[in-house]
């Protein structure tokens, strides 16, 4: 005969665990890769065909503002620096 398998009881996150961990430092990034996006398209709307804003400067603008900023904008968290570089290991700290 089976034996019945026992599980943990889990517990459920309350409501108040369920925000989005966007910091002032998120919405100032996020901020920048808009105002570069918008750069970009102003850039890119000049009028003559052969010039460096629409040809060189709109291209990496966009780039820079959708590829970069706004991806890093919605993973960047502060706590995860300040945990790396507040702590040396054990390994790397030298005896006294």
């Amino acid at each position: 005969m089976a034996k019945a398998i026992r599980t943990k009881g889990r517990t459920r996150k309350s409501l108040a665990d369920d925000h989005l961990p966007f910091t002032i430092h998120n919405f100032a990034i996020m901020g920048a890769g808009l105002a570069a996006i918008v750069l970009g398209y102003a850039a890119m709307a000049e009028g003559s065909v052969e010039g460096f804003l629409p040809l060189v400067a709109a291209p990496i603008l966009l780039l820079l503002g959708y590829c970069v900023l706004i991806p890093l904008g919605i993973l960047y968290r502060p706590s995860m620096l300040s945990r790396q570089s507040g702590q040396a290991s054990p390994t790397q700290q030298q005896p006294a």
